[in-house]
């Protein structure tokens, strides 16, 4: 880890001792849930990227060559177009952030007409990198990414065998299970059925009595953990043995409590684990919960994203630190070489996807001390 952050940062002071990039700080902006239910996320975000930036200056030696602007959107869509018009008015063309995906959905377009170009960690809602915006970039993998990689795994995995998809009827679980079954198709091996229920449902017992006599081996579930749980209890009760696979919507801290010993075996796809960040060269330690802990190298490699961009593309006017022309620090991201960051190389693809290595699949399993628990525990990737 502490390797992968040496070598990022030996680009990057190549990168600063460049001609190019000899010019007033360019700033970049975050816009993060800093108050409210997400806000150990939000702390942990502001934490990587003003890391990033501190190393940042410190490897060019010299002049300072970015400046963070930290703003709270509270993780509310209102208050991220807030922010996003108030970064506009103040000339901050380049944004770290929003981090869920009600945000991004309400911020991009004003991003978009003021020509200001984001990435965002966290938010997974698929049709966010896939309306068109040539602005919006995501280090995290999409809930269709997810939902693709669950699909081949099935596929591989039960060969042969027959696989049922469920939702709960929510847009992102609808999602998730929409694009199983396309992968799923695309092999040859559809699934033999594909039902839901709304959440909240507590009597499971006919749907599945349905997937029992299907003789489903594997069944995907996109949806989150409490009815995760509920159909893991009801197919247990019933007798059927088959593997939940399902999204990182079931990792919740109460899933091993509420599923209990029938969790174990369960599939999950999710994105790779994170590199801790190393505590700063200068200064204190800094104390960071596990939420924020999760989310600070994504924010970190989201600033070194988008200095790298802004230096390949020539972008910053190098008196004022004002980006001359976005679109270029755009097609940097989308089409330029891969870039080297903390969470290893990253480019993106045209949607403005992370391609390569975005999700990872683990399996639950009982600890000897009883407890369900993912950590290390990979099971075989398509």
């Amino acid at each position: 880890m502490i390797r992968h952050l040496a070598l990022a940062l030996a680009g990057l002071i190549a990168t600063a001792a460049t001609p190019a990039t000899a010019q007033a700080p360019v700033r970049i902006g975050l816009s993060a849930p800093l108050s409210g239910p997400d806000a150990a996320f939000g702390q942990g975000l502001r934490q990587g990227a003003e890391q990033a930036v501190a190393d940042i200056n410190r490897a060019a030696g010299g002049r300072p060559r970015l400046v963070l602007v930290p703003t709270d959107d509270a993780g509310d869509a209102r208050q991220a177009v807030s922010v996003a018009r108030k970064f506009m008015a103040d000339g901050v063309r380049l944004v770290v952030g929003p981090f869920e995906s009600g945000a991004v959905a309400a911020a991009s377009p004003v991003y978009e007409d003021a020509g200001a170009v984001l990435v965002t960690t966290g938010a997974s809602y698929s049709p966010l990198t896939g309306r068109g915006f040539w602005n919006t970039f995501r280090l995290g993998p999409s809930d269709a990414q997810q939902g693709r990689a669950a699909g081949a795994y099935l596929a591989k995995t039960f060969a042969g065998r027959w696989v049922g998809i469920l939702n709960d009827r929510s847009t992102f679980g609808r999602g998730l299970a929409d694009a199983v079954a396309a992968q799923l198709k695309e092999a040859g091996a559809p699934e033999v059925l594909f039902d839901s229920f709304p959440r909240g449902t507590r009597d499971l017992a006919d749907l599945v009595a349905r997937l029992k006599a299907a003789r489903v081996e594997a069944v995907y579930f996109g949806g989150l953990a409490p009815e995760a749980a509920t159909l893991l209890h009801a197919m247990r009760q019933a007798g059927l043995g088959a593997t939940l696979v399902a999204s990182d919507g079931i990792l919740d801290p109460g899933f091993t409590t509420m599923a209990g010993t029938a969790g174990e075996g369960t599939v999950m796809t999710l994105a790779p684990d994170p590199p801790r960040l190393p505590d700063p060269r200068s200064g204190k330690p800094v104390p960071r919960g596990p939420d924020a802990d999760s989310v600070a190298a994504g924010a970190y490699a989201a600033v070194e994203l988008l200095y790298q961009a802004v230096d390949r593309a020539r972008a910053a006017d190098p008196k004022t630190g004002r980006i001359a022309d976005v679109r270029k620090v755009a097609e940097a991201l989308r089409s330029g070489p891969p870039a080297r960051t903390i969470l290893g190389s990253v480019g993106f693809d045209a949607r403005g996807d992370r391609t390569g290595g975005a999700v990872t699949l683990r399996v639950w399993r009982r600890m000897p001390d009883g407890r369900l628990d993912y950590a290390g525990h990979d099971t075989a990737e398509p």
